[in-house]
């Protein structure tokens, strides 16, 4: 008989970690309401311009993703995570600090996007990565779930919240609150006590020396590409970044320059909106005992188009049911999807290529952001915000190919780790049988 597993509730640094992310979520949500509303609101930006922004916070992703996945595998990951949320801090500080100085600019916001996504790339990649160091294998998903719980309650009332912060004291002031909040996540992930063993920069764990910082970079690109799992996963999840975000940079605008809605009604939109992502995290690995876990993946990436073209069909005289709608669908999807995704990952993966798979996986993916940012911003402006947003619902209602016509339809469970030759060489995991009928 086996011993029953141990929750994660009473896993002390499990524990510390949970509530960092939690505290860091919600300080983030007025980051997202405020930072727009800033260039929007207060320097009156062009749909262009509001593009470029969404491309410059995001570019980092393409320049330093594969980079950082080598340098983090050649690091302990927890003094990543302490020095991504205190540089965050600082960023975000300067914007209302200049406000009340006078001399908010959108130069600066382009700056501070540029210096917290370099700061994103790094900590995203050590967080992925420092997860399956930090809990048991059989705990991964357990572990993602509860974390986009905290997402996800975030997401439901954060929005609210930052939309009243905002009302009351303008957007650029609203801000500081989400520097707090990355001070705050720093101190709880410093508090975290379990040894994490400093890995050799000139060997592997197998006492093997490590290659040159490209070769390392060329080993993970080839990891992710070659495998036929994270291949399809990788392409799916690029696809619909693509659409889905050529879309939202014209609903921002849209909703409030077309439709004439304040921060208050922005922010209601959202929160409601985000309990779907909440029902996702409660749900995730539930759908994927039900339904197997490939089809929970591919059921949910198939969702998130459906909820994108809501967006598009709003009418004009009553549209926040549609945008609730849309953010309670895609919500839901898209937290599903993440949670069986992630995990899958980060359960095939040898501990040593946790990094550069992540940062692999984070380089193609987000990747395609920045590509839909400034399409989007120069749609939005030649042909229309709503336009826009039906391209990009279009364009989103196919991203689930790649994963249909993947092996993932036959994945019912997690398959057991990739193996590892005497070479050190990399090899995928056995593609798993469906189970007969």
């Amino acid at each position: 008989m086996s011993m029953p597993r141990r929750s994660l509730l009473r896993h002390p640094d499990f524990v510390k970690l949970w509530t960092a992310e939690t505290i860091s979520q919600f300080g983030t949500q007025v980051s997202l309401l405020g930072i727009p509303l800033v260039a929007l609101v207060i320097l009156k930006v062009s749909p262009f311009e509001f593009g470029l922004l969404g491309t410059i916070e995001f570019l980092p992703f393409i320049l330093f993703a594969l980079p950082a996945g080598a340098w983090i595998d050649r690091l302990r990951r927890r003094p990543v995570l302490i020095a991504g949320d205190l540089g965050r801090a600082v960023s975000l500080a300067s914007i209302p600090i200049a406000y009340q100085l006078g001399v908010l600019s959108m130069p600066q916001l382009y700056l501070v996007g540029f210096v917290n996504g370099t700061l994103t790339v790094f900590f995203d990649v050590a967080y992925q990565s420092y997860l399956p160091s930090l809990v048991e294998r059989d705990e991964i998903a357990d572990g993602n779930s509860k974390l986009e719980v905290s997402r996800s309650a975030a997401q439901i009332a954060g929005p609210g919240f930052g939309g009243v912060v905002i009302s009351a004291f303008t957007a650029p002031v609203a801000i500081a609150a989400d520097a707090i909040s990355f001070v705050a996540s720093a101190l709880f992930v410093l508090g975290i006590r379990r040894h994490e063993p400093a890995p050799d920069r000139h060997v592997d764990q197998h006492g093997r020396p490590r290659g040159g910082m490209r070769r390392e970079v060329a080993e993970g690109l080839r990891y992710v590409t070659g495998h036929p799992y994270l291949r399809s996963i990788a392409a799916s999840t690029g696809w619909s970044n693509l659409f889905g975000t050529m879309a939202f940079v014209a609903y921002f605008p849209y909703m409030v320059r077309v439709l004439g809605l304040d921060a208050g009604v922005i922010g209601l939109i959202f929160g409601l909106g985000n309990v779907g992502g909440l029902v996702g995290a409660l749900v995730g690995t539930r759908v994927a005992r039900a339904v197997g876990l490939g089809w929970a993946i591919i059921g949910a990436m198939f969702a998130t188009g459906p909820a994108i073209l809501l967006l598009a069909v709003a009418p004009r005289e009553a549209p926040v049911p549609f945008l609730i709608a849309s953010g309670v669908v895609f919500g839901a999807s898209g937290i599903i999807y993440n949670i069986n995704q992630v995990s899958f990952r980060q359960a095939i993966t040898p501990e040593r290529m946790q990094g550069r798979m992540n940062a692999t996986m984070r380089f193609i993916v987000w990747g395609t952001i920045p590509v839909g940012t400034i399409l989007g911003g120069i749609l939005g402006t030649v042909i229309g915000l709503r336009e826009t947003i039906w391209i990009g619902a279009v364009g989103g209602m196919f991203a689930f190919l790649p994963l249909l016509v993947g092996p993932l339809r036959s994945l019912r469970v997690m398959p057991e780790p990739v193996a590892e030759a005497e070479s050190g060489s990399l090899a995928p995991a056995p593609l798993p049988q469906a189970p007969e009928a």
